[in-house]
């Protein structure tokens, strides 16, 4: 008999963070039948050789090289078996009842291709859980910093307000994605295109093409402590941003508009240069951040 719910982890030497995920699965996860699969990319922290020794019960799919976030959950979910599947990330937490919660809309809502969660920070402040859809204007407005100046901290997603329960969005973010396997079959996994970043952007547009709704369940609530792969790699992680939304744009909206966000990206990243050179040349390198290099965003 096929799980209510496959639950795909993509792990890549986050060791620690995996073992706190699955720990709280097992604590929250009640009466739902479910199967849990790691699918790890090459870890080399020891991920691997903990799992069958602490947790027997999960199944572990081994990549022979890190393959990225889409490539990873495609493949758990082609070789899972739940009339639902979730993907958690291994840095996202679930609490009592969230899971419930995701599938019962999904459940009523039989147009749900995907459903997502309301996601907290570690002491339970507010982290964005949806955002509407970019565009050229929005991206200008976050490059800029103009977006946050004049709409708010948590712009261009929806900010802390008072929530009117389930609501069809435009996306929501990935660290924990409910999926309905009809909707996965029809239209298709995450495109593998996009090795990190803007895979559910993607992934929520291409659904609704193809006539899918999708969701958000306030009453799902996620700790989500965010970056655990990428900490280590600031620089480089914005540049991969900058390319996934380049490649969003020209598939979804034309060469013209990705030709446009790149000017606006390259435009950004001269004038972090020059403003955080600044900084650390006036405050003798106790101020400004590193930036990302033009030779990082080769290709984009």
């Amino acid at each position: 008999m096929k799980p209510d719910l496959s639950i795909i982890i993509l792990n890549w030497n986050t060791r620690d963070l995996l073992a706190q995920c699955i720990d709280a699965i097992g604590q929250h996860i009640g009466s739902l039948t479910h199967e849990i699969v790691v699918v790890d990319n090459a870890s080399t922290d020891g991920s691997q050789a903990m799992l069958p020794s602490r947790y027997p019960q999960v199944r572990l799919i081994q990549n022979a090289g890190n393959v990225g976030f889409a490539a990873g959950n495609n493949r758990g979910m082609r070789e899972s078996s739940g009339r639902y599947v979730l993907l958690l990330n291994t840095d996202a937490f679930i609490t009592d009842g969230a899971l419930q919660a995701m599938l019962q809309l999904a459940d009523a809502q039989p147009k749900a291709g995907l459903v997502g969660a309301h996601l907290r920070n570690a002491d339970g402040s507010f982290q964005a859980s949806f955002t509407p859809f970019p565009t050229l204007w929005r991206e200008f407005l976050i490059l800029s910093g103009t977006g946050r100046m004049l709409h708010g901290a948590n712009f261009p997603s929806a900010g802390p307000e008072v929530e009117p329960g389930p609501q069809v969005v435009d996306y929501v973010e990935g660290a924990a994605l409910l999926v309905r396997r009809e909707a996965f079959e029809q239209a298709g996994g995450l495109d593998e295109g996009f090795f990190m970043y803007a895979e559910e952007v993607d992934w929520c547009f291409s659904l609704r093409k193809a006539g899918w709704q999708v969701w958000y369940q306030p009453a799902a609530r996620i700790i989500h402590l965010g970056g655990g792969s990428s900490k280590t790699r600031r620089t480089a992680r914005e540049a991969d941003l900058y390319r996934s939304r380049v490649r969003f744009f020209r598939k979804h909206y034309g060469t013209a508009a990705a030709t446009g966000l790149k000017g606006l990206i390259y435009g950004s990243v001269l004038a972090k240069q020059a403003a955080h050179g600044a900084l650390r040349l006036f405050s003798g390198g106790k101020r400004g951040r590193p930036v990302t290099t033009l030779q990082q965003l080769k290709g984009l």
